[in-house]
């Protein structure tokens, strides 16, 4: 029974740290931790399977294929859609999901703690532009199981050109921006959990 234990207690950390890569981040939170210990061995085969997936990011992101905004820009939606599409073939699409959800609920957790994630605060738009280009990345991964990794790639990069995705508005200097253009003063919203950005399609 002890053996059984620790055995099962393995699984989860691995799990674990599995899952957070998904999403670039290394913070681990409650609700996480509540996704590993009901899906351990789903989170095995995201350990297994996707460093491949990040191999593939990282050839988008050096290529500037897309933009250099690792945090609310294309290649952000990119991350989130691919990796999504490359799990989303061989891992139940609702394991996934709940995992995404999951790791947006510790966002606000890390935001309520004043914590960063990819250099930047959470906020509330930020976690709705991920949660959608994640549904983009479960459609293309169910609908293209046995595409290999570099035409899923063409796949996800092809939908993102077509502006099914979705991103945060900039202005020429790399400012966040309300739908107007309105450049947004980030300071003056410390401690405040919806900030006036902009989600648009990645075809705009």
């Amino acid at each position: 029974m002890m053996l059984k234990l620790k055995y099962v207690l393995v699984i989860i950390i691995i799990a674990l740290n599995a899952s957070c890569k998904v999403f670039a981040q290394h913070h681990i939170s409650s609700y996480e931790y509540r996704w590993a210990v009901f899906h351990p061995f789903a989170a095995l085969k995201i350990k297994h399977r996707l460093p491949e997936a990040m191999l593939i990011y990282k050839e988008v992101r050096d290529a500037k294929i897309l933009d250099t905004l690792n945090s609310g820009g294309k290649l952000d939606a990119f991350r989130h859609s691919y990796s999504m599409a490359f799990l989303a073939r061989s891992i139940p699409v609702k394991k996934l999901r709940k995992l995404g959800q999951a790791h947006e609920k510790g966002n606000e957790k890390q935001f309520r703690k004043r914590q960063l994630e990819d250099g930047e605060r959470p906020d509330s738009l930020a976690c709705d532009m991920d949660l959608k280009n994640n549904e983009l990345g479960y459609l293309l991964g169910a609908a293209n199981k046995k595409s290999t990794s570099q035409e899923l790639k063409e796949i996800t990069l092809k939908a993102i050109g077509a502006g099914q995705a979705v991103y945060l508005k900039r202005n020429n200097r790399q400012q966040y921006t309300r739908c107007n253009g309105e450049p947004l003063d980030i300071g003056k919203y410390r401690g405040i959990w919806f900030i006036p950005k902009c989600l648009i399609k990645t075809n705009e």
